[in-house]
């Protein structure tokens, strides 16, 4: 009986070092998104000019994966998708522009959506989520969750994640891992849209043509425990 519950709890501990070794300490993908677009400045765009989906530039696949530098970008970068004019599938509602919560349970909250073809980035709060297809990289998001639990020295370490955003009459559903449940919901409501997220909470966003001040810098977030000030 002892051994098998020394055997038992070494299996928990194994599982629990690989489960967190996968989510903040194994290697991310190469950042391929243009450095162009990451160091441009976002806040210049008036996102009430949505570009027209009519075939004459790059498709979705033409383009490199977005993904968020390090932990956080450092300010909101320009569009990913800015070049690309691929029409969008059926089912999938335009969403596109920019938004801010004024409802429900994350008020203030402001994201950029970008669609082409059957790819969606979303951009909000120091992060580039991006799904579908394209020339770097896998289909499904595989970035951060932005929060920083702990810092090594002068590295940030943050939970990785990964979802697929798929299209489902309208509504555009986050299925963790890609093949999981569905944590998150984007749809129309009228001239808003609506956020449900992974929280419970649901929250009814409307658009701007222009990015607030206050969103250009990211407000760091995350418990951010120093282990070991001067690195390892």
């Amino acid at each position: 009986m002892k051994k098998w519950l020394i055997a038992l709890c070494t299996t928990i501990l194994v599982l629990v070092l690989f489960i967190f070794w996968l989510a903040f300490l194994s290697s991310r993908p190469l950042l391929a998104t243009d450095q162009a677009t990451l160091h441009g400045d976002g806040s210049s765009i008036d996102y009430c000019k949505i570009p027209r989906l009519d075939g004459s530039g790059k498709r979705a696949i033409d383009i490199p994966k977005g993904n968020t530098p390090g932990c956080s970008y450092s300010h909101f970068p320009l569009p990913i998708l800015a070049h690309c004019t691929e029409s969008l599938p059926a089912g999938a509602a335009d969403i596109r522009g920019l938004w801010r919560g004024v409802e429900g349970g994350h008020v203030g909250h402001v994201e950029r959506v970008e669609q082409c073809g059957n790819r969606t980035v979303v951009t909000s709060s120091g992060v580039i989520h991006d799904y579908g297809p394209n020339s770097s990289a896998g289909l499904n998001t595989d970035d951060t969750s932005g929060s920083v639990l702990f810092t090594v020295g002068n590295r940030e370490f943050c939970m990785r994640t990964s979802a697929s955003m798929i299209w489902n009459n309208g509504v555009l559903n986050f299925h963790v891992f890609g093949w999981g449940p569905v944590v998150v919901k984007r749809y129309l409501h009228g001239e808003q849209l609506v956020w449900e997220y992974l929280d419970g909470s649901t929250t009814y966003m409307e658009r701007l043509c222009t990015l607030p001040q206050a969103q250009k810098i990211p407000v760091p977030r995350g418990k951010r425990w120093q282990l070991f000030p001067n690195g390892l």
